[in-house]
């Protein structure tokens, strides 16, 4: 794809982020955080780009038109539909957006279809099985086997990570139910039957915005090449698996203690426990590339359900 095509596949992305008009202050700071972030490495004036789309100042015509390839099309509004999804499953405005979308870029039925794939990974519950959700605590026979929960942490970080790998990006939409289920599992086992709002407030409170991270994600995939097999750069942050390992053992001290630290003490928690999942993301990197080569990135669905 061409620099241009690029900045018009992110610039669709951010106008997708922001066209239901409800994002919470937060993420609208963690979307600007990430937009300068991304922009020291790539050259692109990506904080212009955000101030750009929230001041109304680019159309989606305008975007469309710089899309020129087939493949910069479909990746733009796959990348579109996954924003919209990201924090669950799509509202009336993100929809109508989207059709547009696929109006504007001339793309045919298949672009549906990969929309409501997406919109089915949104749609997958935390818990397994539906029942009663109380974030009260409930008796448990026996206290949760630490080490098997440590264990638990490092296979979900291992796979996420995994997922950041892939080209596809389903498969990076993947990775935020994949570490709401990880939490809720946690919670499980300490007695906590949750529901995905209180999973979703906990990985707010905490510093993990459900949209921006997905952007952050996608947006150094894109950056660095990987989407689409664009390039041969593997994505260097190793993000997704220190934020899935800081989630976890974050989660396990909270609900372990009683839900009893405060906010400023959880976001501390998980600041430094990211850190502590970075610096492990190079011994683990191995692990994270052979679990990628065994994924199939059309079963992504399957994936989520089954966590």
């Amino acid at each position: 794809m061409s620099p241009s095509e690029t900045k018009a596949v992110v610039t669709l992305s951010l106008l997708a982020a922001f066209v239901d008009g409800e994002k919470h202050e937060r993420e609208r700071a963690e979307i600007k955080r990430i937009a300068e972030g991304l922009s020291q490495a790539d050259g692109l004036n990506l904080p212009t780009l955000y101030q750009d789309v929230l001041m109304k100042r680019v159309s989606l015509a305008s975007v469309a038109g710089e899309l020129a390839s087939t493949e910069s099309k479909q990746l733009a509004y796959e990348m579109a539909v996954c924003v919209c999804d990201a924090d669950g499953t799509q509202s009336e405005a993100e929809r109508m957006f989207l059709m547009d979308v696929r109006t504007s870029l001339g793309l045919d039925a298949s672009a549906a279809r990969f929309s409501e794939q997406a919109e089915e990974i949104a749609a997958v519950p935390v818990a397994a099985a539906a029942g009663a959700a109380t974030t009260s605590a409930v008796a448990v026979p026996n206290a949760p086997d630490s080490a098997e929960l440590d264990k638990s942490i490092l296979n979900a970080a291992i796979l996420n990570g995994a997922l950041e790998l892939l080209p596809e990006t389903l498969s990076t939409m993947a990775i935020i139910p994949l570490q709401m289920k990880l939490v809720y599992r946690i919670g499980q086992a300490h007695g906590y039957q949750l529901d995905s709002g209180h999973v979703k407030d906990f990985l707010a409170t905490v510093g993990v915005g459900l949209t921006s991270q997905y952007l952050e994600q996608a947006g150094r995939k894109l950056l660095g090449g990987l989407l689409r097999g664009l390039g041969n750069q593997a994505v260097s942050s190793g993000m997704s698996f220190a934020s899935t390992y800081a989630l976890g053992h974050v989660a396990k001290r909270y609900y372990a203690g009683g839900r009893t630290l405060s906010t400023q003490m959880l976001k501390d928690a998980f600041s430094g426990v990211v850190k502590e999942g970075q610096s492990l993301q190079t011994q683990y990197l191995p692990a994270i590339q052979e679990k990628a080569r065994t994924l199939d990135a059309g079963k992504v669905l399957s994936l989520v359900r089954g966590a």
